[in-house]
């Protein structure tokens, strides 16, 4: 018998965790930048303009920062 432990899945480089959460960390900063603006915007009464193109463009933001958080988590979820 081998004292082996047995292997649990697929494990990352330690080079490519560290840019993986690089990479997932830049995909968060357009929902952070959205966030801010509609808190901006909020406090400002409005921000003028068509809404639902605003709208449009912050679910696309929100979505890039949700792989962000996707990507990071993977990473977390196999550490190397």
């Amino acid at each position: 018998m081998s004292n082996q432990p047995p292997t649990t899945g697929r494990r990352l480089h330690p080079v490519l965790m560290v840019l993986s959460i690089i990479v997932g960390i830049i995909l968060l900063l357009p929902g952070l930048c959205s966030l801010g603006a509609i808190v901006i915007l909020t406090g400002m009464g409005g921000g003028g303009g068509s809404g639902s193109k605003l709208f449009l463009l912050w679910l696309f933001c929100f979505a890039v920062s949700a792989g962000g958080i996707w990507l990071i988590l993977a990473v977390r979820k196999n550490p190397a």
